[in-house]
């Protein structure tokens, strides 16, 4: 599940989140309402991760941002 996680560590650490076996599933459908991706579609999310949140400092502070408040609201 979510092979692309290892490569978010720097964006978990940023928004203060530590994933574990307990909300695992919680920050992936998290990060796929946020990309807009359906749940079952892990390399569409990876791709637009990679795109627009990984290569744009910007869109990583602000995607940043919006994951922290959609776990705060998930937990």
């Amino acid at each position: 599940m979510s092979c692309y996680f290892r490569h978010l560590n720097g964006v978990f650490n940023e928004a203060g989140i530590e994933v574990n076996a307990a909300n695992r599933k919680m920050v992936k459908e998290a990060i796929h309402k946020l990309t807009g991706v359906g749940s079952s579609d892990c390399p569409a999310a990876w791709k637009k991760l990679k795109l627009h949140v990984l290569n744009d400092e910007k869109n990583r502070s602000e995607f940043v941002k919006k994951l922290r408040a959609e776990i705060s609201r998930r937990s």
